[in-house]
């Protein structure tokens, strides 16, 4: 079986996300639409986001290189989209127009890769390689 491409990038996509709001959790939220500093509870959160999508995406490469099933990751990353667009819609009328845009917009794109790639066709996964003389 290849490698699942698509799990790579969009496991290379949220690694990167994810990444960028680890590093430099303000100039990540600026390319989100946010010009100011949200301030040290707003923060807290975008750290916490950026934790969870490193580790999705990490996951989600981890399971396109060893050839395994990477529907559950796709789904996994569909959620957490999902989890954003359900407290982003709470929010919905304080945001500015590009943020409501890029913010919100960026979460329905999310959750639709996330469900096309969990709801793919099971791929072929090649059995475990054996240490020789085992």
């Amino acid at each position: 079986m290849s490698i699942d491409r698509a799990a790579l990038i969009a496991g290379g996509v949220r690694l990167a996300s994810g990444t960028s709001f680890l590093i430099d959790p303000l100039r990540a939220n600026r390319l989100w639409g946010e010009p100011e500093d949200p301030g040290p509870s707003a923060r807290l959160l975008l750290r916490s986001m950026g934790y969870r999508d490193a580790l999705i995406g990490g996951l989600l490469i981890g399971a396109a290189l060893r050839r395994r099933d990477t529907r559950g990751w796709f789904l996994a990353s569909g959620g957490a989209d999902a989890a954003d667009l359900l407290g982003g819609l709470s929010v919905h009328g304080d945001l500015k127009r590009g943020q409501q845009l890029i913010g919100l917009g960026g979460a329905v794109v999310g959750i639709g890769v996330g469900l096309w790639g969990a709801l793919r066709p099971r791929r072929s996964v090649r059995p475990p390689v054996s240490a020789p003389g085992s």
